[in-house]
């Protein structure tokens, strides 16, 4: 998969994740359409999320709109994210605030974009959708 010139903000998560560069959604011959999208190709633990069920059930479309912010759920999937691929969704969260979805997601396509051939570079694995070089 070459990654797009424009991220779609649907692959921005409630949570903070870009979906984009997730490895079920860049790697796969069913890429799961993000968060926001249908639940075709969606990993079962994303179907299930409780922090998708929250945002909905307080009518509200991210977290950090949320005056509990950051709760424990996400105290623990930051915790996890930080400690397993070096990444913030509080701080992802918080651009997204601060400058909107459209800069962050354009930040995220500079830095997960492979310089050799235009894939997504999964955060998950480090692996390119297209050539397959590791990061």
């Amino acid at each position: 998969m070459k990654m797009p010139q424009e991220i779609e903000t649907a692959f921005f998560a409630p949570c903070g994740m870009n979906c984009m560069i997730c490895y079920k959604h860049c790697a796969h011959k069913r890429p799961c359409a993000g968060c926001f999208g249908s639940d075709d190709g969606k990993p079962g633990h994303c179907r299930k999320c409780k922090i998708k069920d929250c945002v909905e059930h307080k009518g509200i479309s991210y977290c950090y709109e949320c005056s509990q912010y950051p709760c424990k759920r996400i105290r623990d999937l930051e915790k996890s994210y930080c400690t397993r691929y070096g990444v913030s969704l509080v701080e992802n969260s918080r651009f997204v605030k601060q400058y909107g979805i459209s800069a962050f997601l354009e930040r995220q396509r500079k830095v997960y974009c492979c310089p050799s051939c235009g894939g997504v570079i999964s955060l998950h694995d480090g692996w390119c959708s297209q050539c397959h070089a590791k990061f």
